[in-house]
């Protein structure tokens, strides 16, 4: 039987973080924005008291992109969503597991947002962050670390919420995990980031040795086959084998436009080295699209849903659609990414090809990035976009001492080469050894005391005055 537990509370903080570089894709580009922190405390029946942490950015414009919210509308539509959660967490007031709690609220805290306007993929955010730090706290108390954890469901994860899936179909995949030592990153190129040259997608001192890259497209059949076109060159220069994914950020607006872009792929020469190497096509359309469009011949080509990942029925949706693969993010839901997970082996089992990915809406250093990093690790991703190495320096605005101590504990994940303290890569890799510790991948806490409280969302009318 999983432990079941009690909430006492829920803090919510932030904390500014400035890009290195822009970081432009579908209609945005993002130069700065906060992280968000949470600390739960909880009370585990028989066990005592503990307190988990979790972390995550709050990324403008990418879970809800309508034209006529600015950005600053959706970061604070993703503080509305935490303090809903947060009202709905605390008011379930008995002991319960911890995917009780969560399977308890994610209804409600959907048809609330709705009400005021969030889409459900924002929604959503909230009890994703809460549920990371419950897990952590939940895991401190058993003495247990995230792998050992989940694989015995210390979070009682059933099928409630997934009516295509049976418990054992769960409890097998969760007894059969064995977490991968080692997650390669794949490589960002973002539509604002250098191609040729220095700085460009070939350099070491950028690429960090990947061997996969995830390369944004525009929406403009034209002008993204001109920019693979460049991209292909640099990245045969690397005298390496490398695999590349494409990430329209629901760009194209329509199953046309799409085709457009394929039948370049198909035909053209000079994108042999993008099209010869391509793995999967995420996201290509607006998730609202995408539900009205099966893909039909083109589902050859292997497409997989980021965005349009809004409920836990998302997924055996766009398989009905032709969609062969659905992204596993932390800020959606690591609860989900289990779901999904077990999916995609038993919809595989009879050799057809169904698979979860790894991308990365920027986890920063320390928290964010190694309990998206064991997630992955945990359902058998194997390469993971990996943002915050290279659009963050390093720790970013965290205190010196914090960045230091996260370092000392997970030591295969960080270093400092005389530029301050930055990820870790081992030959493309991100090592996961050190995330084999008590509580949800990490051995430290950020340092509350100089955090700042997350900020109350504004209304409408005080946006626009």
């Amino acid at each position: 039987m999983a432990p079941r537990l009690k909430l006492r509370d829920i803090a919510f903080f932030e904390r500014p973080t400035h890009f290195a570089r822009p970081f432009r894709f579908g209609a945005i580009t993002i130069n700065a924005t906060p992280q968000l922190f949470v600390r739960a405390e909880i009370e585990v029946e028989g066990r005592g008291v503990a307190v988990g942490a979790s972390a995550e950015l709050l990324v403008p414009k990418w879970f809800d992109k309508r034209p006529e919210l600015s950005p600053a509308q959706t970061v604070d539509e993703l503080r509305r969503s935490l303090e809903i959660a947060r009202g709905l967490y605390l008011a379930r007031t008995g002991f319960l597991t911890a995917f009780d709690l969560h399977a308890s609220c994610i209804g409600a805290q959907i048809a609330t947002c709705a009400k005021k306007n969030i889409p459900a993929l924002a929604a959503a955010y909230g009890p994703a962050e809460i549920d990371k730090a419950i897990l952590d706290a939940l895991l401190r108390t058993a003495g247990t670390s995230f792998f050992d954890g989940m694989a015995k469901n210390i979070a009682g994860i059933d099928a409630r919420l997934s009516a295509d899936l049976k418990d054992a179909d769960l409890t097998a995949f969760l007894a059969g995990r064995k977490p991968l030592p080692r997650v390669a990153i794949r490589h960002t190129v973002g539509l604002d980031d250098i191609v040729e040259g220095e700085g460009g997608v070939a350099d070491a001192r950028e690429n960090a040795g990947a061997s996969y890259f995830k390369l944004k497209l525009s929406g403009d059949p034209a002008a993204d086959a001109a920019r693979l076109t460049r991209i292909g060159k640099e990245l045969d220069s690397l005298g390496r084998d490398y695999k590349v994914t494409l990430d329209a950020n629901e760009q194209y607006a329509d199953l046309a436009a799409l085709q457009a872009l394929m039948d370049r792929l198909d035909r053209d020469s000079a994108l042999r080295p993008i099209a010869s190497r391509l793995l999967y096509v995420e996201q290509p359309m607006p998730r609202d699209i995408t539900r009205q469009s099966p893909l039909g011949s083109l589902a050859v080509h292997g497409f997989i849903i980021d965005e349009a990942d809004d409920s836990y029925d998302a997924f055996p949706a766009a398989r009905a659609l032709g969609y062969c693969g659905i992204s596993s993010k932390s800020c959606k839901g690591l609860y989900k990414s289990i779901v999904n997970a077990t999916r995609a082996a038993k919809w595989s089992a009879d050799g057809a090809r169904f698979f979860v990915t790894g991308e990365d809406l920027t986890c920063q250093a320390g928290l964010a990035v190694q309990q998206d990093l064991a997630l992955g690790a945990f359902i058998g991703v194997t390469h993971a976009e990996r943002n915050g190495h290279h659009y963050v320096d390093g720790f970013g605005e965290t205190p010196a001492a914090e960045a230091e101590a996260f370092a000392a504990a997970h030591p295969d994940l960080y270093a400092d080469a005389g530029q301050g303290i930055r990820l870790s890569i081992h030959d493309g890799d991100l090592l996961t050894g050190s995330l084999h510790a008590a509580g949800f991948a990490t051995s430290v806490h950020p340092d509350w005391s100089v955090l700042r409280p997350l900020e109350q969302p504004r209304s409408l009318q005080e946006q626009l005055a």
